[in-house]
């Protein structure tokens, strides 16, 4: 790596670490840990929602996944983009309002057992579990990221990339806070959008323009410039079905609960999604183009794929070491800045929602702090162990997108149907979320599984029969038992009252 490019890189982790040192130092309490007080603006919200959500996929993966498959990649974009508008438009504002009427909840478990009055605390314990199981995989997708991206920019071993990778994000994200990690992903998601304006640009014009660029990748192979290329209807509804995942995301939705107001939500949607659609817009354009521009060197051989790469690499051929920096810089952002929120909502799952509730109920602040704070380590660790090639346990999950579209659906048809109803149905009780939260991640589980080993005869992500699933047990299990309390009739009410988007 040449000095300059280092030495931009060594300066942009220096700046985010100060950021975080700052940002730690006005954290005082739990809340102001893992909620920030409720305090976000909407611009803040909006981007680091939006980095949270995207991560290293945005950068590798979907420049990857076009670069194999050409425009048949643009299914999972407009699934995603969908997906995200909806979530803006209906969850944000009334999950807002519902979180601060039920009790000032300030995590997704506290939220559900607070919304539903459950004594048994059996919708907190499960809805825990399920992020933390779901939140390894996840950032196991973080890990294989950074590792890839240490291992090209300097010249490392897959093994020995992921370790100093694991290290430097954990380093990073151990500082915790809540705020620390918004106004992080917030610098980060500011990076990520120049990087994906810029790279494509670059990429379009040293190969001809765009016309000569779509000459070249039609000369190479017509049907990368077909969208339907390759695709079933399945195949189709399994991209579009990404879009589903949204609604049960914990790292992003908690952006939703710290906003200061839902006065603030349309503004934030704008930013939002002005920011996501241009970002992966570029993805695509920087996958497409590589096509072309390696094309007398594919990254794809009958003796590796390499597809994931095609980002990193041209940032290595096309600019000058002070912008690669810069842009080596937008990719570890796209990672730290997901791995970060995971881990913290992880580490409060396992501080406020298991050691809280269940071993010390009179636990400190300061004493939950350091339990999350061992929790981020204890995960990481897991998670380092997945991202590790020919790993038992992720023996189909190698490359980034296998391990995000994992954990995506997991949390999408465990939480996605009982965020949705506990929102909008006010017949929506205690064992419909818990029939519907348990159904929901164990047919991710099994689908999964029955999938991979050829039980079931045709492919269909997850995620569908997941979220479908986790729907009709949520309505029958809700019409079994003791229906809503008047208690949670109020507060249903009071919390539609202040959706603005009602």
């Amino acid at each position: 790596m040449d000095t300059a490019t280092l030495v931009t890189f060594i300066i942009y982790l220096v700046g985010m670490l100060v950021i975080g040192i700052i940002s730690y130092r006005l954290t005082s309490n739990l809340s102001d840990y893992v909620l920030g007080g409720r305090s976000l603006g909407p611009g803040v919200a909006a981007l680091s929602a939006g980095a949270s959500d995207m991560s290293s996929w945005l950068l590798l993966g979907l420049p990857g996944a076009a670069y194999a498959s050409g425009l048949g990649s643009i299914w999972l974009a407009i699934g995603l983009t969908i997906g995200a508008y909806l979530n803006w438009r209906f969850v944000a504002s009334r999950l807002r309002s519902y979180t601060e009427v039920a009790s000032d909840s300030i995590t997704v478990p506290d939220f559900l057992e607070n919304r539903f009055k459950d004594k048994s605390r059996a919708l907190r314990v499960i809805s825990a579990l399920v992020i933390l199981v779901f939140f390894t995989f996840y950032t196991s997708s973080g890990l294989v990221g950074g590792a890839i991206l240490f291992q090209e920019s300097f010249d490392m071993s897959y093994n020995s990339a992921l370790l100093i990778g694991a290290i430097v994000i954990i380093s990073y994200t151990f500082l915790g806070g809540f705020l620390a990690v918004s106004w992080t992903d917030f610098i980060q998601g500011i990076l990520m959008f120049l990087a994906l304006i810029v790279a494509p640009i670059v990429a379009l014009t040293e190969v001809g323009g765009w016309g000569s660029t779509m000459d070249q990748v039609r000369e190479i192979d017509p049907t990368y410039l077909n969208a339907f290329t390759g695709m079933t209807g399945l195949g189709i509804i399994s991209l579009l079905a990404w879009g589903l995942g949204y609604f049960g995301q914990p790292h992003i939705i908690t952006r939703f609960m710290a906003l200061k107001s839902t006065k603030d939500v349309p503004k934030a949607r704008w930013i939002g999604m002005t920011w996501m659609i241009i970002g992966l817009i570029g993805a695509v354009l920087v996958g497409l183009s590589g096509i072309a521009y390696f094309a007398d060197a594919p990254l794809i051989t009958d003796a590796a794929d390499n597809s994931e790469k095609v980002f990193i690499l041209f940032v290595d051929v096309l600019f000058n070491p002070w912008v690669s920096g810069i842009l080596l810089a937008a990719i570890l952002s796209a990672i730290m800045s997901t791995i970060d929120s995971q881990l913290l909502v992880s580490s409060s799952a396992l501080a406020e929602d298991f050691y809280k509730a269940i071993i010390r109920k009179n636990a400190s602040d300061k004493e939950l702090v350091w339990v999350g704070r061992f929790g981020v380590i204890l995960i990481a660790v897991i998670a380092v162990l997945l991202a590790i090639p020919g790993n038992p346990a992720n023996e189909n999950a190698s490359s980034i997108l296998d391990l995000v579209s994992y954990a995506w659906s997991g949390f999408g048809a465990a939480f996605g149907p009982v965020i949705l109803l506990a929102l909008f149905w006010k017949r929506m009780s205690r064992n419909g979320a818990l029939a519907a939260m348990i159904t929901g991640a164990v047919t991710v589980v099994v689908w999964k599984q029955l999938t991979d080993s050829g039980v079931i005869p045709f492919s269909l992500y997850e995620i569908v029969p997941g979220f479908i699933l986790a729907l009709i047990a949520a309505v029958i299990f809700s019409n079994v038992g003791q229906g809503p309390s008047d208690e949670m009739e109020k507060e249903f009410d009071e919390a539609a009252a202040n959706d603005i988007t009602k």
